[in-house]
């Protein structure tokens, strides 16, 4: 689990993003290079991990919370709750992979739409390994054919490279908040109001005064 950035409590809202997609298209890596300016070669991700990341975007300070779920298929029904609450999510393939790109349509588009609890979420479509360019099966024009299909956004990055990953999320955020109700819900203003209510209520008394 990692924290970037500014102090735990000093920001403005909060958002859970969701990253998914096959087995080794560079979900962790993505993360990783996005949390802390460095990518390792990874293992496969068991399960489900997140990490913390505080960032400014737009004048406002914002913590992400961002779940890595694993492609395998024996981890699929684990990680299907983490799709509740999400405001965005991010569906990430290989661009030298083709089978990575088909399953997105296949797969996990079809599983964001049985788990996904928010219908007005915003959804990302990544093509990852751009370094990779003379090994591209999949072109950038069937990436952002894809993404028209699936009502996504669309982007193409490095993890390795670091290319367009920092614009991937922060575009992402941008875009949650301009959604009223992502925006109301992921506003820990509005979560402190009403905790400060509940403290402050009290059982009413029998009896009437003035």
């Amino acid at each position: 689990m990692g924290t970037s950035g500014q102090g735990q409590s000093n920001y403005d809202l909060s958002f859970k993003i969701l990253l998914v997609g096959d087995s080794a298209v560079g979900k962790s890596s993505l993360l990783v290079s996005f949390i802390s300016n460095v990518v390792d070669d990874l293992s496969p991700t068991i399960g489900v991990d997140f990490k913390i990341k505080f960032l400014t975007v737009g004048e406002k300070r914002l913590k992400l919370t961002i779940w890595d779920t694993a492609g395998q298929e024996r981890f699929r029904t684990l990680t299907s709750s983490y799709y509740r609450g999400a405001q965005g999510i991010i569906l990430v393939y290989d661009v030298t992979r083709r089978d990575t790109f088909t399953n997105l349509s296949d797969v996990w588009a079809k599983e964001l739409e049985l788990y996904s609890t928010h219908e007005d979420c915003i959804k990302m479509l990544v093509g990852n390994k751009v370094d990779r360019e003379s090994e591209r099966v999949v072109s950038r024009e069937e990436g952002i054919t894809l993404a028209k299909e699936l009502g996504c956004l669309f982007f193409e990055c490095s993890a390795k490279t670091r290319q367009n990953v920092e614009r991937c999320f922060e575009e992402l955020a941008l875009k949650i908040m301009e959604v009223p109700r992502l925006l109301e819900e992921g506003s820990s203003v509005k979560r402190n109001i009403l905790k400060q209510k509940q403290e402050h209520q009290t059982p009413p008394t029998g009896g009437c005064c003035s």
